[in-house]
Order: C-alpha cells, then structure tokens, then sequence
C-alpha cells in the first residue's frame, strides 16, 4: 500500500511525476550538456510556463539555485549594503533574519508570537527603518501555519516603494497571487507544493534588484562568485546556468507547471481554499484539536498547523499505521501540534479520508 504524504516538504508527488519522469529517462534528460541546446529549450519551456501560472512579467528573471535556503544569502549579498528589516513569527522567518545577521548585515526584525501574523496596518503602526534596503517577507510561514496575505504585502510595497520588496513563499507558490509588477523578488522550491522530488530552488528576481547588485560590485562589496546575481543573470539571457544544474527537476518543474496551467492556477486557488476550509472546520469543531492560528484572516491555506490536545506524536504514528503521513509540529512544538500541508498533489478525496481517519483517532 502507498502512503499519501500530507507533510509540508517533501510531500506527496504531483500525480503527474511519474509519466514525466519515464519520459525524462526516454529523452535521456540526465545526460545532456547544459550548453546544449536541449538544455535551452528545457529552461526556456520551464521559464514560460511558471511566467504564465504565476503572471511574471518581462521584468523579472527567473533563476536556479540549489535551494530556497540558498536564495536567503544570495538575495541579501546582492541586495543590501548595510540594513534588511524582517518580518518574523516563526522559525523559517527568523532563519531568514539570522543569515543577514551572519553575513554581517545590519539586520532588524519586527517579532510576533508563534501562531500570530501580519497585516499591513500593524506593520505600518510599528514603522518600517527608515535606512532598511530590503524588506523580507514570509507568504507562509511553514513552522507556524501563519501567512502574510498579498494585499497586505502589496499596501505596504506601494507605500515604500523605494525599498526593495522580497517574498518567501517556499511554501506556498503557486497559491498567492502576488503582483509580481510590486514585488521585487520572490523564492520557492519545488519539493512543497509543486510536488516534485527535493533539489531545485526557484529565484524570481527583477532588474532593479539586478542594478543593486551591480551597483555593490562597482563598490568592491562582496556580493557572490558563480552565483552572484549578475552571473546568474547574465547566463539566464541564454537560458543557460553559470554551472551545471539540477537538469532533471528543471525539466520535471516545467512539466508539471504546464499541468498547472493546463488545469489553470484559479482552480488550483479555488480547489485549496475548499480543502482548507474542510480541515479548519473539523479542527474548530473536535474538541482534541484546535487550529494553531487564532486570527482566520491569518491561517495559512497551504500548511494547516492544529494544537493537540493529547500527544501529537501518538496522532501522527496512528495515522501512519493507516498510510497516512503527516507532519508533527516544528521544533519545540513536537509533541503540541500537526501540520498537514494542502498541496496541488493532495485530492479533496485525499483530504475527506484523512479528516475521517482524525475523527477515529
């Protein structure tokens, strides 16, 4: 019997993985040159898919790197001299925030407890720096089940818009709709709601934060070597990698970002809203269970976190012994809270099965 992974990374894979990767075996993707111009086509077909599902203009490139941890430190060496400013109210928040402080950055942070979030009105009432080159962002925090809504993040981008906005949403993407005409750069990576094998970070990034980046080169600061954001720019011009890639996920990203959009991103929206509700509802209404997020303006629709009344521990290894594998709670939280990521791959089927199972538990 094959489990269904409810985990918030690496999850379930997309049920379209794997056709695509007979396919990538047929075509002998593992093989290629990646100056070949098999490679080219793949990045390219890769590059026009997300750009169609995510409404990415011209403006912006789309890069890879190793991981979304990666973009942490090549977004805050190429875009911050002195100061970035965080948002923080979880443990991958803060992660972001203490690589700044390790680079040597001047870093501030505005703290919310565990399970609380962000709007634009509290945000503005604690003050942005006035200094801060970089304002980071947290769509959804995957320790908490805490997200940032878009049009928060929006407000407060069109009131600085001389600072440089940057949005982590590895584990949320494809589900915000982020105005990507505001939002300076965002990351993701692939083994969370795209639903493919771990391996691949996806760097959105645009030529403003490309001329910052040129800007503290020209000024002898340290901003990378292979994959500085010029190099990486300059490479991407040709659909091409300063180094060899992860070929086989790019290649497996484009495909399933096709299905996505074949599909279309509005529905996936709408399908993950349905199985959010479903989940939220039957943790507001079990007595054992209670949903982590307090305030329903901030839970997250892709990373459902509930406190337990009980050991979570004895809930996830009973689910297990049923096929079904959920996360326990990050960190400290171990043995206090679930979280059951509400991915694309995951069915409403999938999702009625597990809240049943819950209910016998």
């Amino acid at each position: 019997m094959k489990n269904t992974y409810f985990t918030p990374g690496p999850a379930e894979l997309y049920p379209t993985v794997e056709r695509h990767v007979k396919t990538a075996l047929d075509e002998q993707v593992g093989s290629i040159s990646h100056r070949s111009a098999q490679f080219r086509k793949i990045y390219q077909h890769a590059d026009e898919q997300l750009r169609t599902l995510l409404s990415i203009p011209k403006t912006h490139a789309i890069l890879f790197t190793g991981s979304a941890t990666e973009v942490w430190e090549r977004v805050l060496m190429n875009c911050v001299e002195h100061e970035s400013f965080h948002l923080v109210n979880g443990a991958f928040s803060r992660k972001f925030y203490d690589f700044s402080v390790e680079l040597g950055k001047f870093a501030q942070l505005y703290e919310k407890p565990v399970g609380e979030g962000f709007d634009y009105a509290d945000v503005m009432e604690h003050g942005l720096p006035e200094y801060a080159e970089l304002i980071c962002l947290t769509a959804n925090e995957t320790a908490t089940g805490a997200q940032m809504r878009p049009v928060d993040m929006h407000k407060l981008k069109r009131s600085h818009r001389s600072k440089l906005f940057c949005v982590d949403m590895v584990s949320s993407a494809p589900y915000p709709e982020l105005d990507f005409e505001l939002i300076d750069s965002a990351f993701f990576s692939v083994q969370k709601a795209f639903g493919l094998p771990a391996g691949l970070g996806v760097w959105i990034v645009n030529e403003k934060c490309l001329d910052k980046a040129e800007r503290l080169r020209r000024a002898e600061c340290t901003i990378g070597t292979y994959h500085s954001l010029p190099s990486l720019w300059k490479n991407y011009k040709n659909f091409e990698t300063p180094e060899t890639p992860n070929v086989w996920a790019i290649y497996l990203l484009g495909k399933v970002a096709e299905d996505f959009n074949r599909l279309g991103i509005e529905t996936i929206r709408k399908e993950t809203d349905a199985k959010a509700k479903l989940l939220y509802n039957f943790l507001e209404k079990d007595a054992r269970f209670e949903p982590a997020v307090k305030n329903p303006t901030h839970r997250s629709a892709t990373v459902v976190v509930a406190n337990v009344k009980g050991s979570a521990t004895d809930c996830v290894n009973r689910l297990k012994e049923a096929g079904m594998i959920i996360g326990s709670g990050y960190g400290n939280s171990k043995e206090k809270q679930i979280r059951i990521a509400n991915f694309p791959a995951v069915s409403l089927q999938q999702v009625e099965k597990l809240i049943g199972l819950l209910k016998k538990t």
